[in-house]
């Protein structure tokens, strides 16, 4: 390493001996050449060394993403460019356009189709949400209504389809209310499942446009599926959104995450406040948390009133609900998260 004044070049060396190189990399090198945009230096791979060589003010902050990139990658995440900028944002020298700030509120993630309106996390646990999503491959997000799990999902999905990050985008959700049994309703597929899926649609009608999604849809490149259709299936290259997740049995979540492929992304979403399964029927979502909560890769995120978004009473509706079922809590203690039928219709 050679120490100079401003102006002077530096080179860094890391060693990659068991580093798994494709994971750091990305295809064709893609990883390193975003971090090389950012920096008037270069950023090389070859055989068990990278080696970052450029001018000495710039090379301390390429060091500490690198660093914390091969750190990932020993941990078992395969980075992304998404990743890199996350990374390079939260170091000194700050970051581009785009670039999540957890310092206040984030710069848009995305813009609304036809508003161009920016779309931020706004909250704090919004942007742990956000920074969950691009450190793991499968994120649970639970939360009461209004935080923003399903929009928030589906804008980081259109986000990494732009960035050809995936391929395509599968919106998945259980239909409990049908029993699953979506043949004994009227119509064909799409207009059988369409109710299921409304709020999936109406977050993509937000972020791209109504007639933009059926030329999405026509081409596969979004899907829309009630989680009965996912068995057998194995999903690469695609970001994956369970909605409703409260509304799965064990036998399902465990059908569902069992579907990943290669390159895929999978966020859960759900409120266990709101379970509509049968009392004798354990919530996938309540019991995954028991067995998954410590594995590699998998992250739990916890929303709360505080980051609803939604009309001011929405937050004070919750907190009610909440300090209501604190105060006298039911027998439906035995399935955890189970919501007792309401009293005079919905």
């Amino acid at each position: 390493m050679n120490e100079g004044r401003e102006g002077q070049q530096e080179e860094i060396r890391f060693d990659l001996r068991g580093v798994d190189q494709m994971a750091l990399c990305g295809p064709g090198d893609q990883n390193l050449r975003r971090l090389e945009r950012r920096f008037d230096g270069t950023v090389a791979a070859r055989g068990d060394l990278l080696r970052i060589v450029g001018p000495v003010d710039q090379v301390p902050r390429i060091r500490d993403v690198v660093a914390d990139l091969l750190e990932r990658v020993r941990r078992g995440q395969r980075i992304d460019t998404v990743t890199v900028d996350y990374l390079l944002a939260g170091h000194d020298g700050g970051g581009a356009a785009g670039d999540l700030d957890l310092a206040g509120e984030s710069s848009p993630l995305l813009h609304a189709s036809g508003t161009r309106r920016p779309i931020r996390a706004r909250t704090d646990g919004q942007r742990r949400y956000v920074e969950a999503v691009r450190d793991h491959d499968v994120v649970f997000v639970l939360g009461p209504a209004g935080t923003g799990k399903t929009y928030l999902a589906v804008v980081l999905a259109m986000d990494y389809l732009k960035r050809n990050l995936v391929d395509r985008i599968i919106l998945v959700r259980p239909a409990v209310e049908a029993g699953e049994q979506l043949g004994y309703l009227p119509g064909d597929l799409k207009e059988k499942i369409d109710p299921y899926l409304r709020p999936l649609y109406d977050a993509l009608s937000d972020l791209v446009g109504p007639s933009r999604i059926g030329k999405y849809m026509e081409a596969g490149i979004i899907e829309a599926s009630p989680l009965a259709f996912m068995r057998g299936r194995t999903l690469n290259n695609a970001f994956v959104i369970l909605d409703e997740a409260q509304n799965t049995t064990v036998g399902q979540m465990k059908m569902f995450l069992t579907r990943l492929g290669e390159q895929s992304k999978a966020v859960i979403t759900g409120d266990i406040t709101q379970i509509d399964l049968p009392l004798a029927e354990r919530s996938g979502l309540v019991h995954v948390r028991g067995i998954l909560a410590e594995t590699e890769g998998v992250a739990f995120i916890d929303l709360d009133s505080g980051d609803t978004q939604r009309h001011p009473l929405v937050r004070r509706i919750v907190d009610a609900f909440e300090d209501a079922e604190r105060a006298a809590p039911r027998t439906a203690a035995a399935r955890p998260g189970a919501s007792a039928p309401a009293e005079g219709g919905d």
